[in-house]
């Protein structure tokens, strides 16, 4: 099953290295909610029915079949031979057939925005986070940043410092979904790189408890939204 340039409620966002990024439009409407239904499964319908407010079951929708469609895309299948499983962590990965394939992905959104993210290789994460004005970032700083991210945070005033917060988390938060470890480590433990706390908007990092392992990380963010890409660099002289 394809879908028609009119359906189609995603596009291409950004390019990062061997990842693609397309952002999904989650705002509210009936044609496309109602092809999106089109591409979902039996069980995929009832999750989205387990929702109890109507924009989470739109986000649901909208994302998982925009997801689909660009997984049938890139491994040549029918949405049928689709399916998905998960970690023991919870971290999705693709099945064609019941066979796991190796090409990586990950989904984020917020209330009218979404990004998704894939590459054939490397783990990857994607954040994508709106930059709420009724959150107590006061108490948000304390449990996900450091002690430099927090001296540099408490430094910084009005706009600017909920927009430092919000880079800062989304980062944090993409690291943790390539990692595919779920919250088992405590975010607060790891600094985003100091070059991006200064405003360069991509970096190299290493876990302090996996150093030999490197991801690219990447600001993703806009006027609308704050959003993050890591993915996992190929092995190799550093």
């Amino acid at each position: 099953m394809a879908a028609s340039v009119a359906e189609c409620w995603w596009r291409p966002f950004r390019k990062i290295g061997s990842a693609t990024v397309l952002y999904v439009d989650l705002a509210p409407d009936a044609a496309r909610e109602a092809a999106a239904l089109t591409w979902l499964d039996g069980e995929e319908r009832l999750r989205r029915q387990r929702f109890r407010h109507d924009g989470a079951r739109r986000r649901f929708a909208l994302c998982r079949a925009a997801l689909r469609a660009i997984l049938c895309s890139q491994l040549v299948c029918r949405n049928r031979q689709l399916a998905f499983g998960a970690s023991h962590h919870g971290k999705p990965y693709a099945l064609v057939q019941g066979k796991p394939v190796s090409i990586g992905f990950n989904v984020s959104h917020g209330n009218a925005h979404g990004l998704i993210a894939f590459a054939a290789k490397g783990r990857l994460g994607v954040d994508l986070e709106e930059r709420s004005t009724t959150r107590n970032l006061d108490g948000l700083i304390r449990s996900v940043l450091g002690p430099g991210e927090q001296a540099e945070l408490a430094v910084a005033r009005g706009s600017h410092k909920r927009h430092l917060f919000y880079d800062l988390w989304t980062v944090k938060e993409a690291l943790i979904k390539a990692l595919g470890t779920g919250h088992s480590l405590d975010v607060s433990r790891f600094e985003v790189p100091s070059a991006m706390r200064r405003g360069m908007k991509a970096s190299v990092f290493r876990f302090p408890h996996i150093p030999t392992v490197r991801w690219w990380l990447e600001d993703l963010g806009n006027e609308h939204f704050a959003a993050a890409i890591a993915h996992e660099l190929p092995a190799g002289p550093h």
